[in-house]
Order: C-alpha cells, then sequence, then structure tokens
C-alpha cells in the first residue's frame, strides 16, 4: 500500500463535502492519467478496505467509516453471550452488541461496527458487518471427548463457544486434559472455530496445572531471567534473628489447612492443641 497515497484519499474523503464516490469517480477526482498509476491507486484502496480505513457500499462507493455510521473496534466478550465493541477513537464510548448482531465475531476481534441511532438516554447499539482481523490465535482451556470428536472449553469466558477438535487434532488428549489449542478455522454460520490441540499442560487437577494454564493464557514467559535466579540463589537457607524481627514465630505450633482436597490455595488454616 503506497502510505503517502492513502493519507491523501482518507484527507479526501474526510472532507465535510465528501460524498461516496466510485473508483472512476475517484480516479478523475484525483486526475489520475496512466494505467500504471491507477494500478497503484487501485491496489491502494483495496488494501484500506482490508484494513477498515475506507469501506465499499453495496453500490461500490467509497467512504471512510466515521462519514458512514461506522466504527472501529475491538471486541470484548461476555460470558452471557453479548459484547461490547471498544472504539479505536479516542473518546468514544463502548458500543453495545447483542448475541444475534456478532456475525461470528469473538473476542479479540477487530470489527467494523454499524452504529444504531441513538434513543433517548439508552447505550450505544451496533451491528457487526465486517471482522477485519480476528484477534485470539491460541485458547487454554479443558479438553473434553466424545467418540469422534473433542472440544476445549476456554478458561477465557469471554470466548463463549468451545473449539471444535477433530479426532485426528486431539494429538494425545484426553478427557480432562489442560490444553493450548491453536485456531484453524474461525465461526461461520453455524459452524464452531476449530482447533488442533498443540500442547497438552496436564490433567485439571495435577498440582501446578492451573499455574501453567495462566501462565500460557497471557503469554507470560515460563523462565525467570537469569539475574533474578542469581538474585534468588543468593538468599540465605537459614533465618537468623534479625528475619524474625516485627514478625510472629509460628513455627512451633500444629497448624492444619481446612481447605478441601482439590484446593489449589491452602490459605485457610487451623491451630490444633
Amino acid at each position: 500500500m503506497d502510505h503517502v497515497l492513502a493519507e491523501r484519499i482518507l484527507t479526501f474523503m474526510r472532507d465535510e463535502a465528501y460524498k461516496p464516490l466510485t473508483v472512476e469517480e475517484l480516479e478523475e477526482a484525483f486526475g489520475i492519467a496512466d494505467a500504471e498509476e491507477f494500478k497503484t491507486f487501485v491496489k491502494t484502496l483495496v488494501a484500506m478496505e482490508e484494513e477498515g480505513l475506507v469501506v465499499r457500499t453495496r453500490s461500490n462507493r467509497y467512504g471512510v467509516p466515521e462519514r458512514m455510521n461506522l466504527v472501529r473496534g475491538k471486541v470484548i466478550g461476555h460470558p452471557k453471550g453479548f459484547a461490547f465493541v471498544t472504539p479505536e477513537e479516542p473518546g468514544l464510548d463502548d458500543i453495545f452488541i447483542p448475541p444475534s448482531e456478532l456475525k461470528n465475531a469473538m473476542h479479540g476481534d477487530t470489527v467494523l461496527v454499524r452504529v444504531q441511532a441513538d434513543s433517548s438516554g439508552a447505550r450505544r447499539e451496533g451491528t457487526i458487518v465486517r471482522i477485519l482481523e480476528r484477534g485470539v490465535k491460541e485458547v487454554v482451556g479443558t479438553y473434553t471427548e466424545s467418540k469422534y470428536f473433542g472440544f476445549v472449553i476456554p478458561d477465557d469466558k469471554r470466548i463463549v463457544n468451545d473449539i471444535f477438535i477433530p479426532k485426528n487434532a486431539a494429538n494425545g488428549a484426553v478427557e480432562g486434559h489442560k490444553v493450548v489449542a491453536r485456531l484453524t478455522s474461525y465461526p461461520e454460520g453455524r459452524m464452531s472455530a476449530e482447533g488442533e490441540v498443540v500442547q497438552i499442560l496436564g490433567h485439571k487437577n495435577d498440582p501446578g496445572v492451573d499455574i501453567l494454564a495462566i501462565i500460557y493464557k497471557y503469554g507470560l514467559p515460563l523462565q525467570f531471567p537469569e539475574d533474578v535466579i542469581e538474585h534468588a540463589n543468593r538468599v540465605p537457607d537459614v533465618i537468623t534473628e534479625k528475619d524474625l524481627e516485627g514478625r510472629r514465630d509460628l513455627r512451633g505450633e500444629m497448624i492444619v489447612t481446612i481447605d478441601g482436597e482439590d484446593a489449589k490455595d491452602l490459605d485457610d488454616a487451623v491451630t490444633v492443641t
């Protein structure tokens, strides 16, 4: 895409007097004279459309989203099935998207939204008209299997639909495994998103697997930096009298946890005397 030309096109279309024009009308407005220049112009216009910088109407006329009651933003899903779109343009309020108006968009997607006419005192609502970029590439969740296929139930409840896993894409995962699944296709019509298991973290009830799941969910590093390890190794193994200053020493007490057998954080306890 010719970025200088793209800026010229955006400036031209954002003018208050601008009305959506066809490619031929834009060609004339920009005074394009030769075939090579026209080719560059069309390629730039197509690239701008793919990025959501301009919009093509059903009558093949082009304009900018903000002049056509469209807003570009990111989908923030909700466990109950609806979503909000947070506009990229600063200062604009989030737009409520009912489940029926998501049009196969998922949490994290970058989309174009047609905003409905404001009603008195009501929040802004909209309909997703185009998915510009998919935001979720991998999902961390719990694998559940049936005879011929499986599903991954996402840990992130903002991803409201399970990920379909063909039998040959389970890659050793069994019922109850916490896994990382790479999406190979996205929802279309009534078809679910599809994926393949690329990593098995362990059974969901195994110690430490919940921590691993959080690490992979947020893309955190698995290893500490060398300087952190070096600093930790310098911490003494013996507790000194100075360490006890300002602290109550309970090491001589019989303290028993009252958390359940499958608890992940043992932070409730009683003293037995």
